[in-house]
Order: structure tokens, then sequence, then C-alpha cells
């Protein structure tokens, strides 16, 4: 090896030690782990708000009295699928907030001195062999290369996988997420806003009626016949919401919490497999 490449790859090495005691990299993808926390709980907040919100609304009955004929009806029964599948919604919310509290707390472990520290005295030990290499037996030397590499694997993978799932979510993510939260909070909104509508208001008894009294209780029955298939309408263009934006939501936290982090993983485990199967007679470095 020539006398410029070992001095380019010494340079190399005492930037990525640099770096890794300046933690300008794990600053950085602290503050994308912190983000992603801050979207998870208030995903959460508004998935829980939203079950209640249907909750109280599947108990609301309204009194129907077509031709005289007194009917009780539940049209927020209509959302009691939805409400499975948003109880299912809350729960992969949580799941990919605690997966960004545990990531946090690797981040913290992985920046701390102890590791910088022992990614230096791994690249001053790996600079030594590259230097004066020629005088200890392959075997050794080629170990600590070993040694260096999976270290350096180790200090930096977390914040890159940090850094790339918040990159990702950035790039191709963030534009669905804003709209279905937008969705479902509008949708939580409305559905609150019928459920006070729908609320049954107290009634006279019939002593107290008086015919004209009773003429407008006939005509407000009709406009409730009326008004109840706009309710259903109502009901089932909610339902239809909540289970776009939810199932949408759904895909942008199972992606950034799990998918991209486990490709990240595999592809750390094959590189720390790929550092330690090395054979030293293949990688003579003078």
């Amino acid at each position: 090896m020539s006398i410029k490449t070992k001095i380019l790859i010494s340079v190399i090495g005492v930037g990525i030690a640099v770096i890794a005691h300046l933690s300008l990299i794990d600053n950085k993808s602290l503050e994308y782990t912190e983000a992603g926390l801050k979207r998870s709980l208030v995903t959460f907040g508004v998935s829980r708000g939203l079950n209640g919100v249907i909750s109280v609304v599947q108990g609301t009955e309204v009194a129907v009295e077509p031709v005289g004929i007194g009917m009780t009806f539940a049209p927020g029964q209509i959302l009691d699928p939805v409400n499975d599948l948003v109880e299912r919604f809350s729960t992969i919310v949580l799941i990919a907030g605690t997966a960004f509290g545990v990531q946090r707390v690797v981040l913290e472990v992985t920046s701390a001195q102890v590791f910088s520290g022992l990614l230096t005295i791994s690249l001053i030990l790996a600079l030594c062999m590259l230097w004066f290499g020629h005088r200890v037996s392959p075997m050794i030397r080629h170990s600590i290369y070993k040694l260096f590499a999976v270290i350096l694997i180790v200090r930096f993978a977390v914040p890159a996988i940090a850094i790339g799932g918040e990159l990702f979510y950035q790039q191709f993510l963030e534009p669905q997420y804003q709209e279905s939260s937008e969705q479902l909070q509008l949708t939580t909104d409305q559905l609150r806003d019928i459920q006070q509508e729908t609320t049954p208001e107290a009634r006279e008894s019939e002593q107290d009626r008086s015919f004209f009294e009773s003429a407008r209780e006939l005509y407000r029955s009709a406009t409730d016949t009326l008004d109840f298939q706009q309710q259903l309408d109502n009901f089932k263009a909610a339902a239809e919401t909540i289970s776009e934006h939810a199932i949408r939501l759904m895909v942008v936290f199972v992606f950034q919490t799990i998918v991209v982090p486990l490709v990240s993983i595999w592809l750390v485990v094959k590189g720390i497999q790929g550092v330690i199967r090395l054979k030293s007679g293949n990688h003579t470095v003078s």
C-alpha cells in the first residue's frame, strides 16, 4: 500500500474519531427521534379521543315517530367495526411511540463517551497496524482491523438508522401523515357535533300538551324521520374516512418504526458478519 493511501486512510480515521467525540451525528439523530416520538404521542392522543367520541356516539339513541308509530334507533352502531379498528390503530401507534423511546435510549448509550473512547483506542491500534504492522503477525493485525470495524459499525449504526428513518419519512410519508392526521381530527370534531345534535331533548308530558303543541310535535317527528337517513349517511361517511386514514397512518408508523429499522438492522448484522468472516490472507496490508 502506498504512502498516499495510508495518509488518506489515516485522515479519514481521525475525522471519524472527531465526529464521534463532537456528537454531531448523535445530536441530529436525537432530534429526529424526538420528532418521531412527538408525532406518535400526538397521534395516540387523536386516536384515543376518536375512540372516546365513537363510544359515546354508539350509545346515542334517536327517537323517530313515522305516522305516529314510535321507533328508537342507534345509528352510531354503524361505527362499531370502525371502533375496533381505531383501538388496534391506537395499539400500533403506542408500539411506535415505544419504539422511538427505545431508540432514544440506545442512542444515548451508543453516543456515550465510553463508546467514543473505545472507537478512538481501536482506531489508534488500527493505524499502528497500518503503519507498523509488518512487525506484527497477520492474524493479530487483521483482528485489530476487524475490532475497529465492528466498533465503528456499532457506534454509528443506531444514529444512521434514526437519521435514515426520518429522511425516509420526510421524503415519502410526511404528506400522508399530515393529511390523515388532519382528517381524523376533523372527523372527530364532526362526530362530536353529530352526537350533540342527536342527543334527545326533554319532551313535555301528554297532559301538558295543547293541540298546537301536539301538532308541532307531529311536525317535528316527521322532520326527524326525514333527517334520520341523513344521519345514517353522515355516520357511514365518517366510518369510511376513519377507516381509510387510520390505515394510512398505521402504514406510516409501521414503515418508520418497524420496516425501515428492521431492514437497517439486517444490513448492520450482515455487515458485522462480513467483517468477522474476512480472512486474513485475503487482505494483506503492507
